[in-house]
């Protein structure tokens, strides 16, 4: 008489044994980016953080955001690259918390795999705790999950979320904006983490570019240009704002900068940006000329070079600009605040981009 096998979790294709060794490998790499506040280590149902460190804040606001980086995953896949991705999943976190002014502080993530291949697990964890440190904060947890049979063993997709604080009377944001008001632009790194379903669509599928093609504008592979990692600018925003006045921030994600721009210009003012004051990547260049994107359309999509954006007084904006500076960050004044017409709405870009 034959002997039958019951089902089991690993004929269904969950490798119990490859997760395990995945979160060896990811140890070494969350450990650097503890924090005094963190408390106990990998292996526990949550990460715990140790809250009487707010006790030095008067009226401590905490701030939370969570995102993914969208499809440029699909990049990553191809190129076999993974341990970049983590640096885009902090930037959108991270950069969206420090924009009212908060100290990043912890960060969770979630990892969602056709397989778990440890190694490749632990490089996409790598490269989220190097953001995590870039970023000022802790990795205290995240979950990785092994869906087979709705993911291909070679895909994946990440997503995150993070807590930062901020003092109450600290916070910024649209009500401390003023008329005259300069509007600082801070240079992106590249594409960042939006427009990748344009980006592939334009490049990859429609003109059938190579990801391993050479191009001479980048110096480099265009799977390259594309993988470059989002700018995380947590750091540099909070030093701007021990070392001179801030009324706000604009983290440049999708939707582009006029409508990111306007979400923090309050009822009655107006941000007028000028183009002629950068000249956008070859990035940006190649994609609105390989699919004859309209210029409107590339920049409600991509950031078109800044990737952050400063609201300061005009008075501040020559420490401003020398804190960037010294920080290595390529920064300029992009812009002014000024009263609202009657068909305005809230920020524009006016003029053509420098050549």
């Amino acid at each position: 008489m034959s002997e039958t096998t019951g089902a089991s979790y690993a004929a269904a294709g969950v490798d119990i044994e490859a997760g395990d060794r995945a979160v060896e490998l990811m140890k070494e790499w969350v450990k650097k980016t503890r924090r005094p506040e963190v408390l106990g280590g990998l292996g526990g149902f949550a990460g715990l953080f140790d809250a009487s460190a707010l006790k030095r804040y008067e009226r401590p606001l905490l701030a939370s955001a969570t995102d993914g980086v969208g499809t440029k995953v699909d990049v990553a896949r191809r190129m076999g690259v993974y341990d970049t991705i983590g640096h885009d999943l902090v930037a959108m976190v991270m950069d969206d918390i420090v924009v009212c002014g908060a100290e990043p502080l912890f960060m969770t993530d979630y990892i969602c795999v056709g397989k778990v291949h440890p190694e490749r697990v632990a490089a996409i964890v790598k490269g989220i705790a190097e953001g995590c440190v870039l970023a000022g904060c802790a990795l205290v947890g995240g979950e990785t999950a092994e869906h087979p049979g709705l993911l291909g063993e070679d895909d994946f997709d990440v997503a995150g979320a993070g807590t930062g604080v901020v003092e109450a009377d600290r916070l910024l944001g649209a009500d401390r904006i003023r008329t005259g008001d300069a509007v600082i632009a801070m240079a992106s790194s590249g594409l960042h983490s939006n427009g990748y379903s344009l980006v592939r669509h334009v490049l990859l599928n429609t003109a059938g570019l190579a990801l391993e093609s050479e191009v001479a504008e980048f110096g480099r592979t265009l799977g390259e240009e594309l993988l470059e990692p989002t700018k995380i600018y947590s750091l540099d925003c909070l030093a701007l704002t021990r070392t001179t006045e801030v009324h706000a921030f604009s983290h440049i994600t999708g939707g582009g900068l006029a409508a990111n721009l306007a979400r923090v210009i309050p009822d009655g003012l107006h941000a007028v940006v000028d183009r002629s004051t950068w000249t956008p990547g070859a990035i940006f260049d190649l994609v609105g000329r390989t699919g004859n994107v309209e210029r409107l359309e590339l920049e409600k999509t991509l950031n078109m070079g800044v990737g952050m954006m400063a609201i300061v007084p005009a008075e501040s904006t020559e420490v401003a600009l020398a804190t960037l500076a010294d920080r290595g960050v390529d920064a300029w004044v992009a812009g002014e605040i000024t009263e609202r017409g009657a068909k305005e709405t809230g920020a524009e870009l006016v003029g053509d981009y420098a050549r």
